[in-house]
């Protein structure tokens, strides 16, 4: 099943998702697109395409820059509180799954 999704940030912030769970999954990869690059490119597609031939689902999301087309990346405060909101909905969906949280390089630090 795949399923495309808004993750609710904060009061003024949501994001996009895509939910991509097998039959039997084992675990559930929440993970974000580094600062290049948004949840569709073809490396965030392949990489939850393996996941879920390994019976791990996966939970790929945008970060509020990407989603407003910005080249600058969010601050840290922001990005942190996507990263918590994306593994909180995991966690909603998947309540049972054992997570693990990851992503490609932001650029900030």
């Amino acid at each position: 099943m795949t399923q495309t999704l808004t993750i609710q940030v904060n009061d003024a912030q949501l994001v996009s998702g895509v939910l991509r769970v097998p039959k039997r999954p084992t675990a559930c990869y929440v993970f974000a697109h580094g600062a290049g690059a948004g949840m569709s490119h073809p490396f965030m597609e392949a990489v939850a395409a393996g996941l879920h031939d390994r019976q791990i689902a996966t939970l790929r999301y945008q970060f509020p820059f990407m989603e407003k087309r910005s080249k600058r990346p969010d601050t840290l405060k922001l990005a942190h509180a996507t990263v918590r909101a994306a593994v909180e909905e995991a966690t909603r969906r998947l309540p049972d799954l054992p997570l693990i949280a990851g992503g490609k390089s932001f650029g900030v630090g």
